[in-house]
């Protein structure tokens, strides 16, 4: 069943420290099936009980999951292994459209809005028992939100989107609970919900969202915690409508006890409004990251919630690392204050390549998703082949396994520094790699 590899140790926590390596090690295998737990613990030489312990904590950690009578598997993504091996080796010579990157050139420059936040803490030293939110940004980010239509409530930082999302999730879930999440959807996040021992319920999307049917299917099955991606959608660039707004908050009334989180990490790089569900439920949370526009290095973002969520999440962040850097807050401060991104500009920027893109491709027969931020996402009716093909042609796409659950193969092409000579080349090998179009979508 295992091949060559044979499972070791006396104690649960050893055996689980064991298949855990063995699988980040890649001497186990995304969806390999373990022996049962009886024919193991023979093997052993331990109780049977020792062996139940150690699956579950590998259940816990993501690394495997249980089918009653099927058994027990590594999982086809698991927690404990990095998803380097999911992406594409990008040789020299070929042109990389993969990472997901924002485009450097459009990104402010920070020295001097460091040097003005590190001055102000050289006269006022930040210490020990201060607050954990900087006032400015605090004001700065609830104009910004109230603004948008997001109901009132107080405000963290957090050290990106995906801090924040863990934080809201651990607070209020316990392990075994499931989320329903987008489909295909943000692998990091995939990869996030195992790993805190909670369980994924795919919904599909399309370019304005979250289908409303399939969240209501998945909230009725006993999803505890939906979380939408509001504009930007990564891989698919969806952006949340009115409409589907209107369509997702009318579920969202009649499931009140879901925590509902939403991800705004395309705030200042997309000009397509906000259209919030925040107070769609009792427990919510909104997340806004400076990645994008700012910075992926500033590992920033602010998180605004109904006021019990927000004091959960900063009574545990001050058990941990405390607080995100005041200097660095600060920093941030200044940079909208002073409106360091032109938003309108850099939108307009990434528009101009998604739509070329998707219309040169469109050209060629080819359909393509990208309503907004930095991926054209394009439905293939096999990846692994598309992707090698493109490889051999001098592009590196990102295989859509990364990022999807049970929706249909695709790939992932990061526009956010493509220029408009290298568009017609690009869609011509696009179209090469897939040979005969296919129309299928992502729903």
């Amino acid at each position: 069943m295992l091949g060559e590899y044979r499972i070791q140790g006396r104690r649960a926590a050893d055996i689980a420290a064991d298949v855990e390596r063995a699988v980040a090690d890649g001497e186990l295998c995304p969806g390999q099936p373990l022996p049962p737990m009886r024919e193991l613990a023979v093997s052993l030489g331990v109780n049977p009980n020792t062996v139940a312990a150690a699956y579950r904590t590998l259940r816990e950690r993501g690394v495997i999951e249980t089918a009653g009578r099927r058994g027990s598997r590594v999982r086809a993504r698991p927690a404990t292994t990095g998803r380097e091996y999911l992406a594409v080796e990008v040789r020299e010579g070929v042109r990389d459209v993969s990472a997901g990157n924002p485009d450097p050139a459009l990104l402010p420059p920070l020295g001097a809005a460091f040097a003005s936040a590190a001055a102000q803490g050289d006269r006022h030293p930040v210490l020990y028992g201060e607050a954990a939110v900087d006032p400015e940004l605090a004001r700065l980010a609830r104009a910004g939100l109230d603004a948008d239509g997001v109901p009132d409530g107080p405000v963290a930082v957090t050290s990106g989107s995906l801090d924040a999302i863990e934080r809201v999730l651990a607070v209020h879930l316990r392990a075994g609970d499931t989320v329903a999440v987008e489909d295909p959807g943000w692998g990091s996040l995939l990869d996030l919900i195992p790993a805190l021992g909670l369980r994924t319920a795919p919904v599909g999307v399309d370019d304005e969202g979250p289908l409303p049917g399939a969240v209501r299917r998945a909230l009725a099955a006993g999803a505890r915690a939906l979380v939408v991606t509001d504009r930007a959608q990564n891989p698919t660039g969806a952006a949340v409508s009115a409409a589907r707004a209107r369509e997702l908050r009318a579920v969202l009334h009649d499931c009140p006890g879901t925590l509902l989180i939403e991800d705004d990490h395309g705030h200042h790089i997309v000009d397509l409004p906000l259209h919030p569900l925040a107070g769609a439920t009792r427990d919510w949370a909104l997340v806004r990251s400076a990645a994008k526009a700012y910075g992926p290095d500033l590992r920033l973002a602010v998180l605004t919630g109904d006021a019990a969520t927000v004091d959960r999440v900063r009574g545990r962040q001050l058990l941990g690392p405390g607080w995100v850097s005041r200097i660095t807050q600060r920093a941030v401060a200044r940079l909208w204050e002073e409106g360091a991104v032109d938003v309108r500009d850099v939108s307009a920027a990434y528009g101009r390549r998604r739509e070329a893109l998707i219309g040169a491709l469109a050209r060629r027969g080819v359909r393509a998703h990208g309503r907004s931020g930095l991926n054209v996402w394009i439905p293939v009716s096999d990846e692994t082949g598309a992707v090698a093909r493109l490889v051999q042609a001098g592009w590196a796409v990102a295989p859509g396994a990364r990022f999807r659950m049970s929706a249909p193969p695709g790939i992932r092409i990061t526009v956010a520094t493509l220029a408009e000579h290298e568009v017609g080349t690009l869609a011509d090998a696009v179209a090469e790699a897939l040979g005969p179009s296919t129309a299928r979508g992502y729903v």
